[in-house]
């Protein structure tokens, strides 16, 4: 615990890691936003046997030991399950990830001119350093939904015959008297186009940037039925002369959900149900219909036991309160450039394996989940078994800060659950950093707890 995974690595071993890696950098670059995680981890499951639970009871069918089901949740929030052959009573072994991360989103009514130039005005997503997004190149994702029911999927800044779009920052001449790291949550105003209609009467470059929408099946009323984020744009690269590390957006929390997706995938006929859970809005608290606070995950596990066993509402009880679960989340990496807010004895750092945080919250374990020591131990067993690099960590100085997983809102099951992840260093920032081992580490951990729990 708390060596440099390097020390007991393999030439074969790190081969392993990289390889690994190379899936994981493909899919967040295909998966910016939520809806299309979504898209491509139905792509996985279904391409390794997995049906959606929609079909299963639309087909009146009955789940047995070894199947392998999927849910959505209106697109942005999704379970994978593999049934085992215990009894739901026995309760399940749960990984949790979220998939939203901190960006910037369309306000309803975005498009205005200034100045002979076009704008998008913003609505900031999470925790976000706001300077950090300016002089960046950003790209559009989403969907706009028609009144006719129609859908138009927007992907526009990443392929190179595409064009970037950007928040413009004010010079430093210009800036002398201020901060210069102080930007405005209204000063976040997306650039993105300045010709002129000439045949327009009023705000011609807006009149010509709608014409270029209207092309793709956008109308400017359409905005208000859209759900449109900004990320930046670029695919995931390899990080660090050695390229030992993975650079790329979007990274808290995919780098967890990624590992916890390919573990289920070994699960043939485990002992207990493994389930895989995908959620929305975590960087807001969890909120909503996708979110975890929402009935989605319960409702889901209800069917579930429907289709398997004859269901009762005291059988769903007991089979959350039995459950094991990690809470897979990301936490911060010891930062030699700024250490001040750190602790080095308690944090986590790059190349050290999964971290795992036994209680989360801020300063006086505010809102905090606080694992139990005997899961603790049975856990710590699990992973010097199976040979598995790890750390016990928090995230920062007592009074420094802190922040909040899922892990509590699951904790309400009565079930034991822990935060495990992977360190992440310049976390909420448009491009964050992570080591390879670690996400390795991370998808072996997952892999031995789905089956050895």
């Amino acid at each position: 615990m708390n060596k440099s995974v390097y020390e007991n690595y393999s030439d074969e071993k790190l081969k392993q890691a990289f390889d690994f890696c190379e899936g994981y950098k493909k899919f967040i670059t295909d998966a910016k936003t939520e809806r299309e995680a979504i898209i491509e981890t139905i792509k996985i499951a279904e391409n390794n046997g997995f049906v959606n639970l929609a079909t299963i009871i639309a087909n009146n069918k009955k789940l047995k030991p070894g199947d392998r089901i999927y849910a959505i949740n209106m697109d942005k929030a999704m379970i994978m399950a593999v049934i085992g052959d215990a009894p739901f009573t026995a309760g399940l072994n749960i990984i949790g990830s979220h998939i939203d991360s901190p960006r910037l989103d369309l306000k309803a009514t975005p498009l205005y001119e200034d100045s002979e130039l076009c704008m998008l005005d913003t609505h900031y997503y999470g925790g976000i350093k706001k300077y950090q997004w300016t002089a960046t190149p950003l790209a559009l994702h989403g969907v706009v939904c028609k009144k006719d029911g129609t859908k138009v999927r927007l992907s526009y800044g990443e392929n190179e015959e595409d064009a970037v779009i950007g928040i413009s920052d004010l010079l430093p001449h210009l800036e002398r008297e201020k901060r210069t790291d102080v930007v405005t949550g209204e000063e976040l105003n997306l650039l993105i186009g300045s010709i002129p209609d000439k045949d327009a009467k009023k705000d011609k470059v807006k009149a010509n940037i709608l014409n270029i929408l209207k092309e793709k099946g956008i109308e400017e009323e359409d905005f208000f039925s859209a759900e449109i984020e900004v990320v930046p744009a670029g695919k995931a690269r390899d990080f660090g002369l050695d390229k030992s590390m993975v650079m790329g957006y979007g990274q808290d929390d995919k780098v967890c959900a990624y590992p916890s997706i390919m573990a289920l995938l070994n699960a043939n006929t485990p002992h207990k149900t493994c389930v895989c859970l995908l959620v929305d809005k975590e960087e807001i608290g969890s909120v909503g219909a996708t979110g975890m606070e929402s009935m989605f995950f319960e409702n889901t596990i209800a069917d579930i036991i429907s289709l398997t066993e004859n269901y009762s509402d005291l059988t769903l009880r007991h089979c959350l309160s039995n459950s094991k679960m990690l809470s897979s989340d990301v936490t911060a990496a010891y930062d030699p450039n700024r250490p001040t807010p750190f602790n080095k004895n308690t944090d986590a750092f790059l190349g050290r394996g999964i971290a795992f945080c036994k209680y989360t919250g801020s300063r006086g374990k505010s809102g905090a989940s606080d694992a139990n020591p005997e899961y603790i131990a049975v856990l710590r067993k699990l992973l010097d078994d199976n040979n598995i690099n790890y750390q016990a960590t928090e995230m920062g100085k007592v009074e420094a800060g802190g922040g909040g997983t899922i892990a509590y809102i699951m904790a309400k099951y009565d079930m034991d659950v822990i935060d495990a992840g992977v360190p992440v260093l310049s976390m909420h920032a448009p491009w964050e950093i992570t080591a390879k081992v670690d996400i390795y580490e991370t998808y072996l951990c997952y892999d031995a707890f789905y089956k050895n729990i």
